[in-house]
């Protein structure tokens, strides 16, 4: 007569740890799969920055007769002081002092790229005409683009615009109204000290950040040049500039060289953001666009493309 085998105790101890182990991992990987699910499916997704569209909608929605307000100089400093602190990536501490001037930071990604930039903005809509400034989270930021006369020269800010999201290591610092939505010149940021635009611009050329500014003019104010290109006034060292007319005539444009040429009185000259960087030393770019190549979106993008490479030759500075 035969008897079944008898395992012995140690052995099937053994074998029922080993099987509650594997059952404990097994547990353990279904519950893992499912939190990591569930978070997925809960977390808010990014947003997704589409700038030039954006852009074109908030200079859309400017009011038709006037939309600004000076600031005082504790607002200026705001400004200009929260913008500072989100260049030193400081942004909860960026929005504490923005939300003295009903102002906060907000960040996305931008479209069609990897890169996470930050919008200082208006909390709420208002009239004040202070504008926007967006910032590459991403790179050390090396250079600046600046648009001080949205919907008063046509489509400059889709050129800012397409120039910060094309090129990183940039700011774009968008005015927040048209230049005559005040009283006299006061909201012409490209001639005034006392604005929001020009105390941020004055932060960037602290930084010794150089800076291209794109403006516009009607075609018959120059006739034969796409492109009005000028250092702004005293400027210690054109060489860049010279580099950035080569660059533009290569792109097809025809350039007028505002050093050596008459322009039709589109030289920058009296452009105070201009002077700031001049009296610094700090390479700027004062670049007038007639209507004609504002007015197309393929001749946009050629420029851009062109000042892009100017703008990255910055980086590697």
């Amino acid at each position: 007569m035969q008897f079944p085998a008898v395992t012995p105790p140690r052995r099937r101890r053994t074998a029922l740890t080993t099987l509650f182990v594997l059952c404990a991992a097994g547990a353990l990987a279904v519950v893992t799969a499912l939190l990591i699910l569930l978070i997925s499916h809960s977390a808010p997704a990014r947003p997704v920055l589409r700038l030039t569209e954006e852009v074109g909608d908030y200079v859309a929605d400017f009011p038709r007769h006037g939309g600004y307000r000076g600031p005082t100089a504790d607002q200026r400093d705001a400004l200009a002081d929260g913008v500072a602190k989100v260049l030193d990536g400081r942004l909860d501490s960026a929005r504490e002092r923005l939300s003295a001037v009903d102002y906060t930071v907000r960040t996305a990604r931008l479209a069609g790229t990897d890169r996470t930039v930050a919008e200082v903005t208006e909390k709420h809509r208002t009239e004040r005409g202070w504008g926007r400034v967006y910032v590459d989270l991403d790179h050390r930021v090396r250079w600046s683009v600046q648009v001080p006369h949205p919907r008063s020269d046509l489509d400059t800010e889709l050129i800012g615009a397409g120039l910060f999201a094309r090129t990183p290591g940039g700011i774009l610092v968008l005015a927040g109204a048209p230049r005559d939505a005040g009283t006299g010149i006061s909201a012409d940021m490209a001639h005034r000290r006392d604005s929001v635009f020009d105390a941020i611009c004055d932060e960037l050329v602290a930084r010794r950040l150089p800076g291209i500014q794109v403006h516009g003019f009607a075609d018959d104010s120059s006739p034969g040049h796409d492109v009005v290109l000028s250092p702004g006034p005293d400027a210690a060292d054109p060489a860049p500039t010279r580099r950035a007319a080569k660059r533009l005539s290569t792109a097809g444009f025809a350039v007028c060289r505002a050093w050596s040429q008459q322009c039709g009185r589109l030289e920058g000259t009296t452009n105070v953001q201009a002077q700031s960087a001049a009296d610094h030393g700090v390479p700027f770019l004062h670049v007038e666009n007639n209507r004609a190549l504002r007015a197309s979106a393929a001749s946009r993008t050629r420029l851009v493309t062109a000042l892009s490479d100017i703008a990255r030759s910055w980086m590697k500075e």
